[in-house]
């Protein structure tokens, strides 16, 4: 058994004002976890995206996200989950008026490739993208695969 605190955890850099990687820090090896609190318009993800291998499951502890799907957008509010299986692509984004407490959970914890998709401006609609760190390591950058625009920076 392990236990951790949330009062003991450190954000990382993300689409969310906080975002505590669970998974190392409970020492999980099969589970991928994530906490957010997201204010309004912030999001779990930097695109639309799927993973090649992985099912996720969102837990709306409080507020609400609109997820973008391949059908439709669809709201998950306070004690609903939802859940993508691999290959899925969806994107959240907390469309409410409060901050959302969302846990995220995904398995198995390898979710092989990610594909990303964002919007970008120079290629005039939406392309796959890269996630990568910054050079000097201090914020994470979206980038177009087709023109290499940067099209989202996190601090």
């Amino acid at each position: 058994m392990h236990t951790v605190s949330l009062a003991d955890q450190h954000s990382r850099m993300g689409p969310a004002s906080t975002v505590y990687a669970l998974t190392d820090a409970l020492g999980a090896s099969d589970l991928a976890l994530n906490y957010y609190e997201l204010e309004p318009g912030e999001s779990t993800a930097y695109g639309y995206h799927s993973h090649e291998n992985q099912e996720e499951i969102f837990y709306v502890q409080s507020g609400e996200l609109t997820f973008r799907t391949a059908d439709d957008d669809v709201t998950v509010g306070a004690g609903e989950l939802v859940r993508f299986g691999p290959g899925e692509f969806q994107r959240s984004r907390n469309t409410g008026d409060e901050t959302a407490v969302v846990l995220a959970m995904g398995a198995p914890q390898d979710a092989g490739e990610t594909v990303t998709r964002r919007e970008c401006a120079d290629c005039g609609g939406e392309t796959l993208h890269e996630v990568e760190l910054g050079d000097d390591g201090d914020e994470v950058l979206v980038r177009c695969r087709d023109c290499g625009e940067i099209t989202g920076r996190y601090e």
